[in-house]
């Protein structure tokens, strides 16, 4: 029963940062203040009120218009905040019978809130902002090193010191690694063939995965942009195609399913 309760918390936690990820995705790549303006239709300005404010529901009520001028408000919004409710129950559930519990489900939903804002960023703008990866990276650097001590060696500087070390030199490789990839795709290519903003965002995923699975995450995101791709060939669409979703979506199921490089590699046998 706690759990279904929890569960239920979570969704309502999620869907309430994701309708603020949505701000955060729509501001920051237009050098907007996450803070200032109050929320308002973009169309006419209208500032929502607090009953235009509840996630889903709100659109769900004005039939996916704004209340004020009735320009059609696009459900990109709504799927975001669902799927962030979804996801941040999935976080508690795969990291609450884990020791520290609290800081493990917090270090869990961090991870999350970073990929979520990363994937509505880079679909509306292809943008990946600098400040999304900065503060994520201190943030969950931070709560991994006391997760790691489990708050018993925290005095302990030499300790904390190579452990900090350690996870910066994980991140560090996962970014030399897709600096490497792309000197050698725009030699290839003749052209640019992957943003920088991907290049720091496996960084972040380096610091929680570790360079060795953030090497499958690539080459997990790859598999499922394929068929995106050759669509979009086929379509003949010249609009590029943002890989920072599908690197969040394959970062996020090797993050919630938990498993191991080892794992993986005896799966190969």
């Amino acid at each position: 029963m706690d759990v279904i309760v929890y569960s239920i918390m979570f969704f309502i936690i999620g869907i309430c940062f994701g309708s603020f990820f949505n701000v955060v995705g729509y501001r920051l790549p237009n050098n907007m203040s996450i803070a200032f303006p109050a929320s308002h239709c973009t169309n006419c300005n209208h500032k929502l009120g607090a009953l235009e404010l509840i996630p889903i529901f709100s659109y769900l009520f004005q039939g996916g218009k704004c209340k004020h001028c009735k320009e059609k408000i696009s459900c990109f919004y709504p799927i975001f905040e669902f799927l962030t409710g979804i996801l941040f129950v999935l976080g508690y559930l795969a990291y609450k019978d884990i020791y520290p519990e609290i800081l493990n489900i917090i270090y869990a939903l961090l991870f999350i809130s970073a990929m979520v804002i990363i994937m509505i960023s880079d679909i509306k703008y292809m943008i990946i902002p600098d400040q999304v990866i900065i503060f994520f990276s201190i943030v969950i650097i931070i709560v991994k090193i006391l997760i790691q001590y489990k708050l018993e060696a925290i005095n302990d500087l030499m300790s904390f010191g190579y452990e900090l070390l350690f996870i910066l030199m994980e991140g560090l490789i996962m970014f030399l690694i897709m600096y490497l990839i792309r000197i050698l795709g725009n030699f290839l290519f003749k052209k640019e063939s992957m943003g920088g903003g991907d290049i720091k965002m496996m960084m972040l995923i380096g610091f929680v995965l570790g360079y060795r699975l953030s090497i499958v995450v690539v080459f997990l995101a790859s598999f499922l942009a394929l068929p995106v791709a050759i669509i979009n060939v086929y379509k003949k669409n010249d609009h590029m195609l943002p890989f920072g979703p599908f690197l969040a979506i394959s970062a996020l199921i090797l993050f919630l399913s938990k498993v191991d490089f080892a794992t993986l590699l005896g799966y190969l046998y």
